[in-house]
């Protein structure tokens, strides 16, 4: 039997989590390969570990976390600020295992279960990894609550009391026929029944994403499930499999399989199929399928296109989007918001200045309270996130230049007002060498030279007027630029062609080794109310957004010279912020 290692991994806010490592047996790859484990909810890495010696993969090294708040690893049993931290947890140790193992993604095997195989496909959804493969046990997209109403139910008393806790009632003989796997989940003393509401409702709304665009997810793609699961839904398995986006996947029903697909009795020639998948994935690898003409074919394209056809006239949906651009005039008669949302756009630079300060205005208290509901918007909520992930990321990319004693040379192409770049700023040790920040509208660019004088930066900062697509002016700006940036731009735009002459643009310019700031939008769960009711800055036309994929947006990045090296997204899901290097041709 394989000893494992018990190892730490730091995550992105200071916690030490805990994971177990089983080295492989016989050296039988190079490069090395790896199979990463994800455990199902309330228990811990230490209940995979029978799968190091029952799968007969001796050349793989094997690793398995204890997620937070469960297992070996700190925090209130069953808790974690939310469920897209732990998500985020997910990217960490697996950035962690490549960088302390030496195990390149492209040679990992991902193998998670319940809920962790709902963290897995949420983060493939949101990272777009490159992982080789993905093997899903018994993905809980919908756990069995049993109680009418339970989920509104949950959400209203965390509204009233906050988070609290409630007790898993599967008992461990409804989880397994596997008589030894069930006395060893009574005597196992790091088993623990709580859940937080913020996990499991943080969980619910990520499956119901992730189900809903499973599209966008493009890595082959084993899925595994159990035929009399007790504990979750089948139907939301069986709807993710059928729009899932892999060229190579696989779904197997498994006849009286209770919950623990991977714990089950008769499990041997469920472990079988997996060795076949993974050995195939490694063997007979598919390429990965170009997105680069997404914006032509696809799901995303006809999403946009619905989007912008008109409604049959005197339609119900005709009638609720009339009724609901009727409300917006109605309320840009007292929301300061809406009523510049009106008049430049509310895609505008102007606009996303009015929701970056976040301050609500308008004519008395009912204009406030408008404005208010106005700005709290999901989308302007995963706004102001995205603002502060592209601050985060800008701060760290001058790190990076300052220790590779490098001057900071930043552009931004279409800077809007400009208010995330100056705000970055403040409180760095060391200002940057030059800014030079660009957009199309002159009213923009007034509103930010006056923004770099009330910021007193006017020595090192200036803002001109330039076009976001031209190849040509990117390429040849005054100063090459070290760090370039690009925020909320093309996701207004759905043409990839006019997407990749203006990153080619930035190819051009940026120096080798130098950064890129880049932001996407693969998931909006307001897309339809946009397209109906706000019009955009280029004279009043619908705002019809089409959404890129993570996966596609970061294959137009790469196909201009860069590698992406870290990523944040907001708690929907709706908005990233990605950091990518300059590389060599």
């Amino acid at each position: 039997m394989r000893q494992a290692q018990s190892l730490h991994f730091s995550t992105h806010d200071g916690v030490e989590l805990h994971y177990r490592h089983w080295p492989a047996t016989r050296n039988e790859h190079q490069p090395r390969r790896a199979v990463v484990m994800f455990h199902r909810g309330h228990e811990h890495g230490g209940r995979l570990a029978h799968l190091a010696d029952e799968l007969d993969m001796p050349g793989y090294d094997f690793f398995a976390w204890d997620a937070r708040g469960h297992g070996h690893s700190p925090g209130a049993r069953g808790d974690s600020p939310g469920f897209a931290t732990s998500v985020r947890d997910v990217q960490t140790f697996i950035e962690h295992v490549q960088r302390t193992h030496g195990i390149e993604q492209h040679n990992m095997v991902v193998l998670a279960q319940s809920v962790g195989a709902v963290l897995i496909a949420t983060w493939a959804h949101d990272y777009a990894p490159k992982v080789r493969c993905l093997v899903l046990a018994s993905p809980a997209f919908k756990v069995k609550l049993y109680v009418p109403f339970a989920r509104p139910g949950l959400k209203l008393l965390k509204k009233l009391r906050g988070n609290f806790f409630v007790n898993s009632y599967v008992k461990p003989r409804l989880l397994t026929h596997d008589p030894q796997r069930v006395m060893s989940y009574r005597a196992d003393p790091l088993i623990s029944r709580p859940i937080s509401v913020t996990m499991l409702l943080g969980l619910y709304e990520a499956a119901d994403r992730v189900v809903a665009d499973a599209q966008a997810i493009q890595l082959p793609t084993q899925l595994l499930v159990s035929g009399a699961d007790l504990v979750v839904e089948r139907a939301p398995q069986e709807r993710f499999f059928e729009r899932l986006g892999s060229a190579r996947k696989e779904m197997h029903l498994l006849p009286g399989f209770f919950h623990d697909t991977l714990g089950e009795r008769d499990r041997g020639h469920v472990l079988r199929r997996i060795e076949r998948f993974v050995s195939q994935c490694f063997d007979a690898p598919l390429p990965a399928p170009s997105l680069l003409d997404a914006d032509r074919v696809g799901a995303s394209c006809a999403e946009a296109e619905s989007l912008a056809a008109p409604l049959p006239r005197h339609s119900p949906r005709d009638l609720y989007w009339r009724a609901t651009r009727a409300g917006l005039r109605l309320g840009k008669g007292l929301s300061e918001g809406v009523k510049l949302g009106f008049d430049t756009g509310f895609d505008s630079g102007s606009t996303l200045d009015y929701v970056y300060r976040d301050l609500p205005t308008g004519k008395g208290r009912l204009g406030r309270m408008i404005d208010r509901n106005y700005l709290d918007a999901i989308g302007w909520r995963g706004i102001r996130q995205r603002k502060v992930h592209a601050e985060e990321l800008l701060r760290e990319a001058i790190a990076r230049l300052h220790q590779q004693q490098r001057p900071v040379h930043i552009v931004d192409i279409a800077a809007g007002h400009g208010r995330y770049i100056l705000e970055a700023l403040q409180g760095l040790p060391q200002l940057p060498d030059s800014i030079l920040l660009r957009d199309y509208s002159e009213l923009n660019v007034r509103q930010g030279s006056a923004l770099i004088d009330e910021k007193g930066l006017g020595a090192i900062a200036q803002f001109v007027q330039g076009d976001a697509f031209d190849r040509d002016s990117l390429a040849n700006l005054p100063t090459r630029p070290t760090l370039a940036v690009v925020s909320g731009l093309y996701e207004l735009f759905a043409d990839n062609t006019q997407v990749g002459n203006s990153l080619a643009g930035l190819g051009d310019a940026v120096e080798e080794g130098g950064y890129l700031i880049y932001t996407g939008q693969p998931w909006h769960p307001q897309l339809e109310m946009i397209a109906r009711a706000l019009t955009s800055h280029r004279q009043g036309q619908a705002w019809v957004m089409r959404r890129r994929s993570q996966a596609e947006m970061d294959q137009l990045v790469e196909a201009a010279g860069f590698r992406k090296i870290s990523q944040r997204i907001d708690e929907w899901g709706i908005f990233s912020v990605s950091l990518a290097q300059r590389v060599s041709e």
